[in-house]
């Protein structure tokens, strides 16, 4: 399989991440399209966990373009991730970090909430 044909089987959103046009000063986002792209052009399609994980990866960025508020949240608990210098695969753990940002966002924003009844 070619790797466009991979991108676009696992990644339907790589071309609209990649292409994603920030301002300058928007360092956050700058790098975190440039975690996608160097996790995404490495990614072993031999492995199902990783082939998961790239596409809930991709689905996640696409979101941070389209939603402001995901956005916003996004680029406060990026702040907070620190990678121990002893970490071999930073990557690894930033991708996970944003996985986890993602999981709790979607929580959060899906709560269920219960109305009172008035009696």
């Amino acid at each position: 399989m070619s790797s466009t044909n991979m991108l676009t089987k696992y990644c339907p959103n790589y071309y609209k991440i990649t292409e994603f046009e920030f301002l300058e000063s928007d360092y956050i986002s700058d790098r975190l399209v440039g975690f996608y792209k160097k996790y995404v052009c490495n990614l072993d399609i031999n492995d199902p966990e990783e082939i998961k994980k790239a596409t809930c990866v991709d689905k996640i960025i696409a979101k941070y373009i389209d939603d402001y508020t995901f956005r916003k949240e996004m680029k406060k608990e990026l702040l907070q991730i620190r990678v121990k210098s002893t970490v071999s695969n930073a990557l690894k753990v930033i991708i996970d970090n944003i996985i986890s940002i993602f999981e709790k966002y979607q929580e959060f924003a899906t709560r269920k909430i219960e109305i009172a009844r008035w009696i």
